[in-house]
């Protein structure tokens, strides 16, 4: 008998029995959505969280936990436990070893997004994704205290262009009644689509944020006053009084050890330098625990379907005792009844898988830019990969496998068993 008939057998076969079959197939399909969900998830978080900053040595900002400091300063996430001043970002900005900074300050939202004060060192040396820079899809840097650049998801769902006003408010909320009405910031620029937190962010220079903060009536008395700033808006002729953190690039890459020993140490100040790249690792190693729970969760539940699987052969054994005595009699071996409840089973499991793998790549697709939107944290590599292709391979055989529980029973029952009538 060729495989083409074994398979148009056992689909006859499931059709047959197709309230049996459907229920059979979800359970398979729910857990191995549920075990592909999970770890997808885990890996897309990783990889996009990995990608958000590279290039950059320290991360400095007041003394609190790496990890929190590594939260609020790249991922937008948190508040800090105190500013730090501008003495001490100038002490270590002067350093011998240091080749650029970063200043970064927070504290201010738009209509939910993050509001980062910041000069243009953060447009020439912030690099992403394994070293690429920031662009501009539209206009230019901010050379202005009243001028703004968006990122893309801002512009995009908050369907800015440039040439409009927005205004800032003090807090995090997302409707504010601390907003700075009297100092409205012009759009003058779009940043290019990251993939980042920075996509969801709102960059204004330190003078600006200042000056929304300041006694004054108004940005545009702050503008008149202060000194000219050149096109690129380097910040570095302005002083802010304090700022939330800062980043750090060094000539030398082997010197940031004792440059970090040097910061945490810092007597004038209470600071403290992070290597982002062992913050992140001491960050998935804080959530490695609930990760593995959830994988060993999911891999029961894994279980549990391929059981339902099992249960479901098992219990119409006895229902099809004359079907089999039938193709017995019809001329097929012990062999032929064997492989058909054998292939039946991988049926069950390839489809059941297939049917899995496409709930959660429809699931994942519609709730990626809703996690990205509410949370800032996008959700990379949600395609099929080789990794899910190991795990689909695997369920199958693992089903094929429990298919020879209730073949081999199927096998040893005699012609006559199914033929005789039983009282």
């Amino acid at each position: 008998m060729s495989i083409a008939n074994f398979l148009s057998l056992a689909w006859q076969s499931l059709l047959s029995r197709r309230a049996t079959a459907l229920l059979t197939i979800l359970s398979v399909a729910l857990s191995v959505a549920l075990f592909l969900g999970v770890d997808k998830i885990r890996r897309s978080a990783e990889a996009s969280f990995e990608a958000t900053i590279s290039g950059t040595d320290l991360i400095v900002g007041a003394r609190s936990g790496q990890i929190n400091l590594l939260l609020y300063s790249v991922f937008r996430i948190g508040n800090a436990t105190n500013n730090i001043s501008w003495d001490s970002y100038e002490a270590v900005a002067n350093r011998p070893e240091v080749e650029w900074t970063i200043p970064l300050s927070l504290g201010d939202s738009h209509k939910g997004y993050r509001v980062l004060g910041t000069n243009g060192s953060y447009f020439q040396h912030f690099e992403y994704g394994g070293g690429r820079s920031l662009s501009l899809a539209e206009g230019g840097r901010f050379n202005a205290p009243d001028d703004v650049v968006l990122g893309a998801a801002v512009a995009r769902e908050l369907n800015y262009s440039l040439g409009d006003e927005i205004i800032i408010a003090h807090g995090l909320q997302s409707v504010s009644f601390a907003e700075h009405k009297d100092d409205p910031f012009t759009v003058v620029g779009i940043l290019a689509p990251t993939g980042t937190p920075v996509d969801r962010t709102v960059h204004v220079s330190l003078e600006g944020l200042d000056a929304v903060h300041a006694d004054f009536p108004s940005a545009t008395l702050v503008r008149a006053r202060a000194p000219a700033v050149d096109e690129a808006m380097s910040g570095d002729d302005y002083k802010a009084e304090s700022i939330t953190a800062f980043m750090v690039g060094l000539k030398n890459r082997a010197l940031v050890l004792r440059l970090q020993r040097d910061i945490n140490t810092y007597e004038d100040e209470a600071l403290l330098g992070i290597i982002p790249g062992i913050a992140l690792a001491e960050l998935w190693s804080v959530v490695g625990t609930a990760e593995t729970a959830l994988l060993a969760i999911s891999g029961f539940v894994v279980m549990t379907g391929l059981l339902c699987l099992l249960t479901a052969i098992l219990t119409s054994l006895n229902e099809r005792r004359r079907e089999v005595a039938v193709l017995r009699a019809a001329g097929a071996q012990r062999g032929h009844v064997f492989s058909l409840l054998i292939v039946e089973s991988a049926l069950v499991g390839f489809i059941g898988a297939l049917v899995g793998a496409g709930f959660i790549y429809g699931g994942l697709g519609i709730a990626g830019p809703i996690i990205e939107g509410r949370y800032g944290v996008p959700l990379a590599n949600l395609g099929p990969s080789l990794y899910d292709l190991m795990i689909l391979g695997g369920v199958v055989g693992a089903a094929t496998l429990l298919g020879a529980i209730p073949a081999w029973r199927a096998y040893q029952n005699a012609l006559s068993d199914g033929l005789s009538v039983k009282l």
